[in-house]
């Protein structure tokens, strides 16, 4: 459940709530609708796929209205159907959207079919609408039900609320989903992100956890979540410095977590553009890469991850050999070099030294050809290369590298198809399934995002803990070694990786009831052979915490505890799988109250050796 946009006004609000969905895009759906006052009733509209079709539906149907709500969706509870799709009303009187997951909405449901209400949605939300409409007829008030209802749910949620009986209120609420109030002149907005109100005013109050608000077209009044009267500062929004702005997050770190929809959207964007082609890495590159005989990546630390699951990508689809090295231990050995293999370098900010150095010692060795993945323009490493591949993260913050490791193994994903392309090995129907899996990796990793209330939980598990192991397969080895070093990182307890086969070739003399031990199982080739793994660690007494998809056929039991992605991705699963891990060392840390953006010892650009 992606994107969220409201307004009243003295004007027709519509096309408002239709810009901001459209800018609401790169968080990916797969359906959209609005819900507007138009009067005498609330007129819905509401489409399966995009935001353009559901336009066209409203001005088919010449929908007008000075308040209303809208949302962008990615499935969740129930399939991708115009039934699921939001806004969500109860008895013709309530609208309601919603972001996030409510965990008791099962039990939710069912006392509210006892009382009579009847569901025509498989989603959480209804239960959100139904809830409110039940507290509205008490109350009379819509603040007031608000108010009563969301603290009934359980869970993760960014609402907006509207009544047709009160024609001059827009109601909102925010737990743990990030929401935010536009003020304009006469006019007030809500959006799930800022981009989705600029075009009626940068002037934005960020919602904490528990507020709850009543915007009118003259005003905002907020309660806190201990029901308290509250102002919030008002921000004047600069799009080109809201990346270093915290806004509703508490750490750049979960900030930048959450931007990654965006970050990667913003990243794959060319590539859509232009499909996989050579030109996307430089003018030059179109010349160079059809003569590569192989690839060698120098990295470091989390970059140096991203190598390591970018050797699987190019040599199974590209079919060129690819060696991955700690750029700092590389400079430092008798290395051969091919001239015929490309040297890819991969840094965040384009200044790390090691990095640096070890481009220069391959150039000294002979290798004609770098290629830099790099966040920073024009930073040292770009300028050191002849081709470049410029990630569109945008500023990263946080000491320990999230949305920068995601957007790398984009531009990873995208040399080794177009290694592939240029070779003959990919044809125009894999290139084309390729660009679609790339279209639609940003919603599944929203997707993902939206499993942080469950992760949240397994915290309190791991933070009493002084050491865990990581495991997984194949393409997401990487992945299970870059969650122990964020769990080192930010939370400082001891963790590491290892592929689950070599559990019993020693770490396995670790495992016993104090060691959790962290399983990445999407539904791969590799799956069964990983639940194999999971039995060794389960005879020994070691306590599971296992990723899978939601087709994995795992369930909880003693001593296993299972999150399920909703969607197996295919060859892109390691982006999404990195979320969960990115989000579980932030929780461990939050619960051991570190210095998450800063880490002890840790700094974000390593410009020494």
């Amino acid at each position: 459940m992606c994107g969220i946009v409201g307004a009243i006004a003295s004007r027709d609000i519509v096309p408002v709530l239709v810009e901001g969905l459209k800018r609401l895009e790169y968080r990916g759906y797969d359906s959209s609708g609005i819900a507007v006052h138009a009067g005498s009733d609330i007129t819905r509209v509401r489409r399966v796929g995009r935001v353009a079709e559901m336009e066209a539906a409203a001005v088919a149907d010449n929908v007008h209205g000075e308040l209303g709500i809208g949302h962008t969706r990615w499935a969740t509870h129930g399939g991708v159907t115009e039934y699921n799709a939001h806004p969500h009303v109860s008895h013709g009187l309530i609208a309601v959207v919603h972001n996030g997951i409510i965990e008791n909405h099962e039990q939710k449901r069912a006392e509210l079919k006892a009382a009579g209400y009847q569901f025509e949605s498989q989603t959480d939300t209804e239960v959100i609408a139904h809830l409110v409409h039940q507290y509205y007829l008490v109350e009379k008030d819509l603040f007031r039900a608000v108010h009563k209802a969301t603290r009934e749910l359980t869970g993760a949620y960014a609402i907006g609320v509207i009544a047709l009986d009160r024609p001059d209120e827009l109601v909102c609420a925010r737990m743990g989903c990030p929401l935010l109030v536009g003020l304009g002149e006469g006019e007030n907005f809500i959006a799930s992100d800022v981009s989705a109100i600029l075009s009626a005013t940068r002037r934005v109050i960020f919602l904490e956890e528990g507020d709850i608000g009543r915007l009118t077209r003259d005003g905002v009044t907020l309660i806190d979540k201990d029901d308290q009267p509250v102002e919030r500062k008002v921000h004047v929004s600069d799009v080109s410095l809201a990346s270093l702005e915290l806004g509703p997050y508490s750490h750049f770190m979960q900030k930048e977590i959450h931007e990654q929809p965006k970050a990667l959207s913003d990243t794959i964007e060319a590539i859509l553009d232009d499909g996989f082609s050579a030109e996307l890495f430089g003018a030059a590159a179109a010349n160079v890469l059809p003569t590569l005989s192989g690839v060698k990546i120098l990295a470091c630390g989390t970059s140096y991850y991203a190598g390591l699951t970018a050797k699987y990508w190019i040599e199974s689809i590209a079919g060129v050999v690819c060696d991955v090295e700690i750029a700092s231990e590389y400079r430092y050995r008798d290395a051969f070099a091919d001239p015929q293999h490309l040297v890819v370098t991969i840094s965040q900010s384009g200044e790390t030294l090691d990095t640096m150095e070890a481009l220069k010692y391959a150039k000294s060795l002979g290798h004609r050809h770098a290629l830099s993945i790099c966040n920073v323009r024009e930073s040292a490493i770009p300028r050191a290369s002849d081709l470049v591949f410029y990630t569109r993260a945008g500023a990263e913050i946080g000491v320990a590298s999230t949305k920068a490791f995601t957007t790398q193994l984009v531009s990873l994903f995208a040399l080794a198809v177009t290694l592939g392309k240029v070779r003959g090995r990919v044809t125009a129907e894999q290139e084309a399934q390729y660009l679609a899996e790339l279209r639609h990796l940003p919603g599944s990793v929203q997707h993902a995002l939206n499993l942080e209330p469950q992760i949240t939980a397994w915290s309190a598990q791991f933070a009493a803990k002084n050491d865990a192991l990581f495991l997984g397969r194949g393409l997401h080895y990487p992945i299970a070694l870059e969650g122990a070093l964020k769990l080192k990182e930010i939370s400082y307890i001891h963790a590491e990786a290892y592929p689950a086969g070599e559990l019993k070739h020693g770490p396995l003399a670790l495992v016993d009831e104090n060691m959790p031990v962290v399983v990445i199982a999407p539904n791969d080739a590799l799956l069964e052979k990983v639940k194999s793994n999971m039995q060794e660690v389960r005879a020994r007494g070691g306590e599971l915490f296992v990723f899978a998809d939601a087709d994995s056929h795992f369930s909880d039991s003693d001593g296993v505890h299972v999150i399920r992605t909703p969607r197996h991705v295919g060859v892109l699963s390691p982006i999404v799988h990195s979320i969960p891990v990115q989000l579980l060392a932030y929780h461990v840390a939050l619960t051991r109250g570190t210095d998450v953006d800063k880490p002890r010892n840790l700094a974000k650009s390593v410009t020494v050796e």
